[in-house]
């Protein structure tokens, strides 16, 4: 049997976070995007000048499409970010600071 690595999903069990005030269930150690993706949420952020939305792109966390806001912290990249339960993630508009 192969040893599971820290951060990776388990299989047996979920826990409930939330996304724009909905309540959504993930695995812990899945990624964001991974979650998000499982309850049909494609996108997740807009564009800072022409406001269109955005997901994943490239998924590995080279590019910076799929950036959302968890537990208040913006510019986090959803293809990295593992879920935690309670975590409270949110569409990011721009840069994700009240600067834009």
């Amino acid at each position: 049997m192969r040893a599971r690595q820290s951060g990776q999903a388990r299989p047996d069990g979920t826990c409930t976070v939330t996304f724009d005030g909905r309540p959504l269930e993930a695995r812990p150690g899945q990624t964001v995007a991974a979650a998000l993706w499982a309850a049909g949420v494609t996108a997740w952020r807009t564009t800072r000048r022409a406001g269109r939305p955005r997901g994943v792109f490239c998924g590995i966390g080279v590019c910076f499409d799929c950036l959302v806001t968890v537990n208040g912290s913006p510019n986090q990249r959803a293809c990295l970010v593992p879920v935690r339960p309670g975590d409270v993630i949110g569409v990011q508009e721009g840069t994700g600071r009240d600067d834009d």
